[in-house]
This record gives C-alpha cells, structure tokens and sequence, in this order.
C-alpha cells in the first residue's frame, strides 16, 4: 500500500462535496426516519434499547453504501485510463485495492460518526460505554468489505453507471440481509448467506448478543457472523483483484 497515493486520493475525495456529504447525511436522515417511526425508540432491547438497535443498522448500511461509492469511483478512473497509469508505477494490484479500501473506510467513519452523534443525541442508550465503541469500531472495519464490492462491480462494468448499480445491489443486500426489517422462516433462512447478514450482525452483536429482533427467540452465534463475513471478504477480494488486473490490461 501507498501512504502518498491514500494522501492524494482522500484529497480528490475531499473535493466532492456533493458526493460526501451524501454519504454523511443519507445515513442520518434514515436513522430519524426509522428511529421515530414505530414511537416505541427508547424500549429496552438486548443491552440498550431500540434506538441504539436501529442506530447501528443505520450507521453499518451507510457506511457501506459509503464505501461502495468511494471505491466504485475506479470505474470512472477505468475509462479515463488511470488504470494503465498506476500499472506503469510499481505498485501492485493487491496494493491499489488496498489504497482504496482504506479511503473508502476514512469516509465511512465519518458517516458512522454521523449517525452514532445523531443517536446520542435523540435517545440512543446502551448499558455500557464500551457498547457504543465496539459497535462503531466493527461498522467501520467491517464496511471495507463493501469497498471490495464497489470497486469490483465498478472496474467490471467500465461505466458511468457502475456506482449506480452498485449501489442499487446495497438495497437488495440491506433488504434480504436482515437490515431494515426484521426477518423470520425462509426469508431469513436466505439472509444467512447474504452479504450484509454477517456484517449489521457482528456490528449488532455487543447490543444483542446474537439474539434477533424477530420475536422467535433464535439467535445467530458470533462464529457464524464471522463465517459470513470471510466468506464475501474472500470472494469480493477475488473479484476486485480479477477486476483490477483486467483494467490494466493491454489491449
């Protein structure tokens, strides 16, 4: 990895205003919607209370779509042959992918920010301190993954639309993941092999303790999170990788 190109990157991303202030502000603004939807925010669930359970479901979705935004941005650089560029420097593919996890995981920590600020704000409450820092430090380094995810759907499609698409899979991933509603029978079933399950369920897991909000009493064990979570870490690695290698190729 090179700390001069994360420096120029985290610059150029500073510069789109519009871009990041989407990633920081759409979070926050699902959160009120869905934190006061229901009216029943401050009932106690788990280790804190409602509000807390969708904060950090709020924060872990924005975070990813963050990431898959900022890393997705590789298929306008595709095209305008920056790829090919970085090819002559030496750094390796395996390299520019990791640049770009860690810019994409920058924003998202500001997004998590956002929405952890928010929630304590609006009656957010967990029992214990440590519960707040855990469950935005497992939202930030668990959103890199997405950054695997955008920069592999971005390089594949080599087009303007490649972070709308993206993104538009994250709403699919979020829905059948377990995200914005609670899941039972064969839809959750499913969800346990969607990409976004493992990770709002780890960021979850110091709140809940692996017990779902689905009135069932099951409850996922944290092996099985982390199973999911390595599982799409490997296989959107791959892609990203095949992705990069093929952008660089000559043609």
């Amino acid at each position: 990895m090179n700390a001069t190109y994360v420096r120029i990157e985290l610059f150029r991303q500073s510069r789109d205003v519009m871009n990041l202030m989407f990633a920081v502000l759409m979070p926050v603004a699902m959160y009120v919607l869905f934190g006061n939807m229901f009216g029943q925010g401050s009932e106690t669930f788990g280790n804190g209370n409602v509000k807390f359970y969708i904060m950090v479901s709020m924060a872990a979705y924005g975070s990813a779509v963050a990431t898959t935004a900022i890393a997705g941005t590789a298929a306008t650089e595709a095209m305008l042959g920056w790829g090919r560029q970085i090819a002559l420097t030496p750094m390796k593919p395996a390299g520019f992918v990791a640049c770009k996890i860690v810019v994409a995981m920058v924003v998202s920590s500001a997004s998590a920010l956002a929405v952890f600020l928010t929630g304590a704000a609006t009656g957010a409450r967990a029992d214990e301190p440590w519960l707040w820092v855990a469950s935005y430090a497992i939202t930030v380094v668990g959103s890199g993954v997405f950054a695997l995810y955008g920069m592999a759907a971005g390089l594949a499609f080599k087009s303007e639309t490649a972070i709308g698409i993206a993104s538009s899979g994250m709403v699919f991933f979020a829905f059948f993941g377990n995200v914005f509603m609670p899941l039972s029978g064969v839809l959750l079933d499913i969800a346990k092999f969607t990409p976004m399950y493992g990770f709002v369920g780890l960021a979850r897991y110091p709140l809940t303790e692996g017990y779902l909000a689905n009135d069932t009493g099951a409850s996922d064990s944290w092996g099985l999170l982390m199973a999911n979570l390595v599982a799409w870490i490997l296989i959107f690695a791959g892609l990203a990788l095949w992705a990069v290698r093929r952008s660089q190729a000559r043609k």
